[in-house]
């Protein structure tokens, strides 16, 4: 009995701790979802320069790496000669800065609902790439299934009230250089034993991605950023949000290593489902507000004006008598 009860015992905990991981990382894969939508969307906090935020995200990442991994020694480097980091770690850098460019930038013009709906087309690119690229071999039912979840996402796109085509091709090309990424992670890296943790993953990959990320940013929205002089860097906004992106990262290790891809994978259904309801619910309802308010503004600036035209004309009107 008592073996049996302390056996009892060890299962209830790692399943206590199971949740807890599986809580962890739907709490910030859903802050960043949201923090980022709330940044870049136009009615809420109006700060729309996707690739900006990408290299405040890698900036802050590769930073707080090199502290773990060089200054505090925390967290030990993978050996990789210079050819290797060029041949392997390169290419993916530039597809996860592809990634994140185009991934933030859909969420100008496409609410998080839809956005987490052209996110299911995922495993249909990853293993239509690994088809490509001879790492899958074709299997007709795992096809049919993958054409399946491309109808439905189909059907949802035919259904979805605010669609923007833009916004769909970011999306979906987002979709297709991330699945590409995973893909080259298996055959640049992972096939020659090479396995990085999020840490040695940010350390090496965070820098060059910024560096990618710095060529589009020059031409894009740096000149963008250079005419809006009325804007003022907010470090705790860019902050927080970078740490939850972060932190993300851990959490992602965390779960996968306590538990199994197959958790994160069904806790990322309740995650999109729980983000769909809020895009609905709470951002849905934060952007009227946000409207609301810019029409009051407005109304207020146009009544300001008016009265500014009317006491013009009555000093005009006055200089005249005073004149005759």
């Amino acid at each position: 009995m008592g073996k049996g009860g302390a056996s009892g015992d060890s299962v209830g905990r790692k399943i206590c701790k199971s949740y807890t991981y599986v809580f962890i990382w739907i709490v910030l894969s859903f802050s960043v979802i949201v923090y980022n939508k709330y940044i870049l969307d136009k009615k809420l906090y109006n700060w729309p320069f996707p690739i900006s935020l990408t290299m405040i995200h890698m900036a802050f990442c590769a930073s707080i790496a090199f502290l773990l991994v060089r200054i505090l020694r925390l967290v030990e480097p993978v050996s990789m000669s210079r050819e290797l980091y060029l041949s392997s770690v390169v290419p993916i850098g530039a597809l996860y800065a592809l990634s994140l460019w185009l991934s933030n930038s859909a969420y100008i013009y496409l609410s998080v609902s839809f956005i987490q709906m052209l996110k299911a087309l995922m495993p249909v690119a990853v293993y239509s790439i690994g088809i490509l690229l001879k790492k899958e071999s074709f299997k007709s039912d795992t096809m049919a299934n993958m054409l399946s979840i491309s109808l439905g996402v189909a059907i949802a796109a035919y259904g979805e009230a605010k669609f923007d085509s833009w916004g769909v091709i970011l999306q979906l090309g987002a979709v297709a250089f991330e699945a590409t990424r995973l893909v080259m992670i298996q055959i640049l890296l992972t096939s020659k034993g090479i396995s990085l943790n999020p840490i040695t993953s940010l350390y090496y990959v965070a820098p060059c991605c910024f560096v990618f990320l710095s060529v589009p940013w020059i031409f894009v929205e740096y000149p963008l950023l250079k005419e809006s002089s009325s804007f003022h860097f907010d470090f705790f906004t860019f902050g927080t949000n970078s740490l939850c992106a972060f932190a993300l990262n851990l959490a992602v290790f965390l779960l996968v290593g306590k538990t199994s891809a197959l958790t994160m994978n069904v806790a990322g259904v309740v995650k999109d489902w729980l983000l769909i309801a809020f895009s609905w619910s709470v951002i849905k309802d934060m952007a009227l507000k946000a409207k609301e308010a810019q029409k009051k503004a407005a109304q207020v600036d146009e009544e300001a004006g008016r009265l500014l035209d009317e006491r013009e004309e009555d000093g005009l009107g006055k200089k005249s008598e005073l004149q005759n």
